[in-house]
């Protein structure tokens, strides 16, 4: 890929309506804005086919047509298979299911790490395995980087060890964390891993058989999608899984690990996430149509130097400020950390400064993000939270140029 090649912004924005308002948007690790194709193609499934797929007449085929496309097209994304694919209303839920399905196959003293840089989705949920006899270990954070050091996690793994839980990115500290090595380590030691993605997806390639992980979720509605996710098995552990369905879906490896089924046209609106990735490619570097995996491998570069760029251009200002205490890496390292930025103010409480920031027409946020345990290890109450401004592609360096104003004359 020519690296002299520039995201074309005004492009990229042409594609999200709602950057039309007066809003500096400044919040999108708590849910991204939707491409125009993606809503395009929830309103051209609802309108077409709004039946039940997989029967046999003619608008019901044409739905299991659109479903079996937007699958397909998934398993493309992330480089694994269609059968590999279950999509479930949350993240959360689906790491619940998760749990049920492989409780049964753990055993009184077996062993599970799981961290406390995670959102509590990939945390809770196995911490509560310690009610039937399964040793939690956790791997801590450094209480003043917010970073996970990889020898805690070696001298953490043991014979016992069953499984590991990690996020691919925290969704507080922003670094991104290096799964295929922790992998290895895990795979070594006969443990399975299981890793949130979900403040990772919209920054970055994702490749489950690079990273050989076992387990993968995140939400499309991070994505620029709608609010759905996504839980990848690894096929060879599908069978093992306990059903979580009705009794007679046992051997349905497609159904027994969603309860409900999917959101019909919700699937169906992700070929407008593939198409936006396709246009962005062909836009850029002028070939016809690519396949979905070569769009993604093409663009993620041109995404991650454009947000680098943004990320040095805050980084800059926040490191400068005696008075704001940044949480995770210091610099705009694109193969290192996602542009989510979280800071404290000394002296003053996170709403206060989010309060102030908002007056000049940034939006942003301040919360714990469902990240409890990250902010009570950095010494953070999580009632108050930090001040959280998180970027995408879509922005722009004059946003950035309105965000730090705004900071600034709040702080």
């Amino acid at each position: 890929m020519k690296e002299n090649i520039k995201l074309d912004l005004p492009y990229v924005r042409n594609q999200f309506t709602a950057l039309s308002n007066e809003l500096a948007f400044f919040d999108s690790a708590g849910g991204s804005y939707v491409a125009e194709s993606v809503i395009d193609s929830a309103c051209s499934f609802m309108r077409e086919t709004p039946v039940q797929p997989y029967s046999r007449f003619e608008q019901s085929t044409q739905a299991n047509r659109q479903l079996s496309r937007a699958i397909e097209q998934t398993a493309a994304f992330i480089n694994a298979e269609p059968s590999e694919l279950i999509f479930g209303p949350s993240t959360t839920l689906n790491m619940y299911v998760l749990a049920h399905a492989l409780s049964p196959l753990f055993a009184r003293g077996d062993e599970i790490i799981v961290t406390n840089q995670d959102h509590e989705a990939n945390s809770g949920v196995w911490r509560k395995m310690a009610e039937h006899g399964v040793v939690v270990r956790e791997w801590k954070i450094d209480p003043s980087t917010g970073e996970l050091d990889p020898t805690d996690f070696e001298n953490l793994l043991t014979e016992q060890s069953k499984l590991v839980c990690l996020p691919h990115c925290s969704n507080i500290v922003g670094s991104i964390n290096d799964v295929a090595s922790v992998t290895r380590k895990a795979h070594a030691a006969g443990a399975l891993v299981c890793v949130d993605g979900v403040a990772f997806a919209p920054h970055r390639r994702i490749d489950v058989k690079q990273l050989d992980v076992d387990f993968y979720l995140f939400s499309f509605y991070k994505l620029f999608g709608p609010h759905i996710a996504l839980m990848f098995i690894r096929q060879e552990h599908l069978a093992q899984l306990h059903n979580q369905n009705h009794y007679f879906l046992q051997d349905d490896l497609s159904k027994k690990l969603n309860p409900g089924g999917m959101n019909y046209e919700a699937v169906a609106s992700l070929q407008g996430i593939y198409r936006y990735f396709q246009d962005l490619s062909r836009h850029h570097f002028g070939s016809g149509r690519e396949s979905v995996g070569e769009s993604v491998e093409r663009t993620y570069p041109l995404i991650a130097r454009h947000e680098q760029n943004m990320a040095g251009q805050l980084l800059e200002y926040l490191n400068s400020h005696s008075r704001i205490r940044l949480i995770g890496l210091s610099v705009p390292d694109a193969s290192r950390r996602v542009p989510t930025f979280s800071f404290t103010v000394r002296d003053r409480s996170s709403q206060d400064i989010v309060d102030g920031i908002i007056r000049h027409g940034v939006g942003v946020n301040n919360h714990n993000f469902y990240a409890r345990r990250c902010l009570e290890a950095l010494g953070i109450d999580p009632r108050d939270g930090v001040v959280r401004a998180s970027m995408v592609h879509y922005n722009s360096r004059k946003e950035v140029d309105r965000l730090i104003a705004a900071i600034d004359a709040t702080v």
